[in-house]
């Protein structure tokens, strides 16, 4: 059989869990959070007291946290890229509505939520400029991205199980963040968030995981292949207004290395935790080009390690139109 044939073949086969994927890894829309559980109720009397108090204690948040929460915030409300993209791998059929194209809706309607709660969030501080934001969120869907998976589920989820870990970091550092910073009801959304990331995380993986058990060998060099080429940010093309693509996001990836969000030794460890999680040193069965990338791919993170040990990050902020010091 093609490695195509086989590919579907075993996606077929996982598709039979697919429910049991659903119920284990996402929750019911009926009793999930939603956004307005954190913030000020429009309805309620007490709405304009409780934003301006929400106001007053984001005043105290630092110039580089902004620039980073703004970016987190645009790359999860950039979705509609993601699930277009998730529903043409193949396997996925969105025209049969098979169960993968129901876990990818599922996945979407749950995710949705973040850029949803972040946005409102951002719109109450008053502490940025929502329009500049707009723009660069309306650039990043129309710029779309290219992971470099191609139509290959076994790298696909390589990358999904790889990015929904990165974003879990980074929210739940930012939620560590703000409670340093006194902003509980930011650093509770975030962690909130964060939770849903790391069931997504979860989820991915256990399908990594369920296809080292049948196709161990083409799995292997699929993890190989997207560690060579390196995990790319959904947020790669980022950029503002009037800028070209990818204009924005070394700055705004050097501000989240600055106050701890997101580093290159995150990166690594992530990688580490992949190769733990699947216990690649474990699998068996493997032919001679699989055992290679095997090897390969045990010696990457301490190799990554001391790569990242040399990067230099500038300790200047760049000012981002998103968020003006002047109105900080």
């Amino acid at each position: 059989m093609s490695l195509h044939n086989v590919r579907l073949e075993v996606m077929q086969l996982l598709e039979k869990k697919i429910d049991t994927f659903v119920d284990q890894f996402l929750i019911p829309i009926e009793t999930i959070w939603q956004p307005t559980d954190f913030l000020p109720n429009s309805q309620d009397e007490n709405f304009f007291e409780e934003v301006r108090e929400l106001r007053e204690i984001a005043k105290d948040l630092p110039y580089d946290f902004w620039v980073t929460l703004v970016g987190d915030t645009i790359t999860e409300e950039a979705l509609p890229t993601y699930e277009s993209w998730l529903m043409d791998v193949e396997g996925v059929d969105q025209i049969e509505a098979n169960g993968w194209s129901k876990w990818v809706r599922n996945w979407t309607s749950e995710e949705n939520r973040h850029g949803d709660l972040l946005n409102k969030y951002l719109y109450l501080s008053g502490r940025v400029n929502m329009r500049e934001i707009e723009i660069t969120t309306q650039h990043l869907i129309a710029d779309g991205f290219d992971i470099g998976t191609g139509r290959d589920p076994y790298k696909n989820f390589v990358y999904t199980s790889f990015q929904e870990l990165a974003t879990y970091v980074s929210h739940n550092r930012v939620a560590q963040l703000a409670k340093k910073y006194g902003d509980n009801k930011l650093s509770k959304i975030c962690k909130m968030i964060a939770g849903d990331e790391m069931r997504h995380h979860m989820a991915y993986s256990e399908f990594v995981n369920q296809i080292f058990k049948v196709d161990p060998s083409e799995m292997m060099l699929a993890f190989q292949y997207m560690m060579k080429q390196k995990i790319v940010m959904p947020a790669q093309f980022l950029r503002e207004s009037g800028e070209k693509i990818s204009s924005a996001f070394e700055s705004f990836s050097d501000s989240a290395q600055r106050i701890g969000v997101y580093t290159a030794s995150d990166y690594v460890d992530i990688m580490q935790k992949l190769i733990d999680k699947w216990e690649i040193d474990k699998i068996n069965g493997l032919t001679s080009e699989a055992e290679k990338a095997r090897d390969y791919l045990m010696k990457l993170p301490a190799r990554m390690a001391k790569i990242s040990e040399r990067l230099v990050i500038p300790a200047e902020s760049q000012i981002f139109k998103w968020v003006e010091p002047a109105k900080l």
